[in-house]
């Protein structure tokens, strides 16, 4: 065993059984070295095979005083804080399903395990989609994506997932199946429960089923890349966009150590729009590329986590938030922090949320993100470690929670008495 994981815990016999009888011993296995999370190794893995047989096992798991962790597609387990400990992975693998697409309606409901390509293949068969560029939608569950709150460049204009999230079901610890929203984009009855387990890092019940708003697919896509001189001139761009008549659906500013500072623009419609939009845009930037069709400006955010397959384990990644006006300042606080031996590179969306990647020794990624933690913190914004090397698993995630703590902690109580989800996970031990 990996000297870095956690020793299992051994699980009674009598446990073992029950969760058998609920879901077929088909379905329950040890757990691997490579099912550890955050250096947390858990005993057992429970593929249920529906909402009801979820609740019953999570059930079991909340009586027995054991730490759960639920898993989707498994593409973001390394974001957060490791958690305390963790007995048994709860995966919703088995929980895929699309459940209807309402699509006179704009709306489609979907189990937790669904991944977000699939709902997105169901939705592009009536010319509609899920308005969503999450990370590596192929392996990315609707479950996960919703937990983590993860969302790209599109939030410009569609908003973030909390917007386009109308209903949810949770089995919450004690085996309690709740449920708020509707399957009508204008449903506003009943607690908002779907915004509240939303980014809540799986800490206060399992998303079992959601149901989205959707949007019209655009007829035609065009992405405008525009270099510039140096990440003011950036910025510069990005707000004069903003201001203009531009009907854009995305738009970031990229840069890095190796990468000179380009502003990437999408703008989709019919071909004549785009055509008139394109023109106006050179006009504004002066040198522009355009991509007809390869989306290639758009994983870049994706291509932050990347990494050659024998390539060391030497990077870590934040994610920020920052003023929509203040990211050429952000930007530059970076550069500031990163000691010469590190590279650098950033993603950063017009709506003020960035990614920067760190590439070097732990020894000095360290103390850049607490020093790029200090300083953005300072000026109102909230750097969040997303991705760290084995070197630095000492380094919280989160940074200062301000005076939300004592509220979330209450939220906390109320769903998880016994802290049985994810605990340590979120923000202040949660």
């Amino acid at each position: 065993m990996d000297a870095s994981v956690s020793p299992k815990r051994t699980l009674s016999s009598t446990f073992e059984a029950d969760v058998r009888e609920i879901v077929t011993a088909k379905y329950v296995r040890a757990a691997q070295v490579s099912d550890a999370v955050a250096g947390a190794q858990p005993s057992l893995l429970v593929e249920p095979g529906s909402e009801q047989e979820l609740a019953k096992v999570l059930k079991l798991a909340n009586a027995a005083g054991l730490a759960v962790i639920p898993r989707g597609g498994g593409t973001k387990l390394e974001w957060g804080n490791p958690p305390e400990r963790a007995d048994l992975i709860l995966s919703t693998a088995r929980i895929n399903r699309v459940i209807e697409h309402a699509w006179a309606d704009l709306t489609v409901s979907v189990e937790a395990g669904c991944t977000i390509a699939k709902l997105q293949d169901t939705a592009a068969k009536h010319g509609q989609r899920l308005a969503l560029d999450a990370l590596w939608p192929e392996r990315a569950t609707v479950g996960g994506v919703l937990s983590t709150n993860d969302s790209g460049a599109l939030r410009l204009r569609f908003g973030s997932l909390r917007d386009l999230v109308i209903g949810i079901t949770v089995a919450l610890a004690d085996g309690t199946v709740a449920s708020s929203g509707g399957k009508v984009v204008k449903n506003v009855a009943g607690y908002d429960l779907p915004k509240l387990v939303t980014g809540a890092f799986g800490t206060l019940g399992v998303i079992t089923r959601a149901i989205f708003r959707l949007h019209p697919l655009p007829k035609e896509m065009r992405t405008i890349s525009c270099p510039t001189l140096n990440i003011s001139e950036a910025q510069r761009l990005v707000l004069a966009i903003q201001n203009s008549k531009l009907a854009h659906s995305a738009l970031q500013i990229c840069c890095g150590t190796e990468m000179q500072p380009q502003v990437d623009v999408l703008l989709e419609g019919t071909e004549a729009g785009l055509n008139a939009q394109s023109a106006q845009l050179k006009l504004m930037a002066g040198e522009a590329r355009q991509d007809h069709g390869t989306g290639e400006a758009w994983s870049k955010r994706q291509e932050i986590f990347s990494r050659a397959e024998n390539d060391a384990d030497n990077f870590s990644v934040a994610k920020f938030a920052a003023l929509p006006a203040k990211i050429a300042e952000t930007v530059e606080i970076i550069g500031r922090v990163a000691p010469s031996a590190l590279r650098w590179s950033v993603v950063a969306q017009a709506t003020g949320i960035g990614w920067v990647r760190m590439d070097g020794a732990a020894s000095e990624i360290a103390p850049a993100m607490r020093r790029l933690r200090e300083l953005l913190e300072g000026r109102g914004g909230s750097p969040v470690i997303v991705r760290r090397p084995a070197g630095m698993a000492d380094l919280d995630a989160w940074g200062d929670s301000g005076d939300s703590l004592a509220l979330m902690q209450a939220v906390k109580r109320q769903f998880d008495v016994r802290g049985t989800l994810n605990p340590g996970r979120f923000v202040g031990g949660i």
